[in-house]
């Protein structure tokens, strides 16, 4: 699937709910499914700087040339926003990450309803994808 067709995907599961309780539900449940990260990559080199909450984000380059991404947050709708975040950037190639344009983030209302520190946080965690993405494209070549 392509980022853009990831975007569309989520833009309408989040449609079907008018409350943003239930949309902050979802979130969790989002956070709640996603994959623990091994405690070998929780380390202070991948805390993400600029989040209120602990967010750990660890990145590989792939045989295939694809950027993988795992994290894991201390926080519950925080889980749910990286769980977010790797389901549309996860593995997929480092110009695809860096060239996308991810509107689903306004699309679904999220920037508007996260407190300012989650909504600084969501932008260091994009922030820091894309850094990854850049430094494997350097050393693609």
């Amino acid at each position: 699937m392509t980022i853009e067709e990831i975007q569309e995907e989520i833009i309408d599961e989040f449609s079907g709910f008018d409350d943003w309780m239930d949309k902050y539900q979802l979130l969790i449940d989002l956070g709640g499914e996603q994959e623990p990260l091994p405690e070998k990559y929780k380390t202070e080199s991948n805390l993400i700087d600029g989040c209120q909450s602990r967010v750990w984000l660890q990145a590989d380059l792939t045989e295939e040339g694809l950027v993988h991404f795992q994290a894991e947050s201390d926080a519950l709708i925080v889980k749910g926003i990286v769980a977010l975040l790797i389901r549309v950037l996860s593995d997929h190639t480092p110009d695809e990450i860096l060239s996308a344009d991810l509107h689903f983030i306004e699309e679904i209302g999220l920037k508007e309803h996260l407190s300012p520190t989650r909504s600084n946080g969501l932008v260091a965690m994009l922030k820091q994808m894309k850094l990854y993405a850049m430094a494997f494209k350097a050393k693609q070549g």
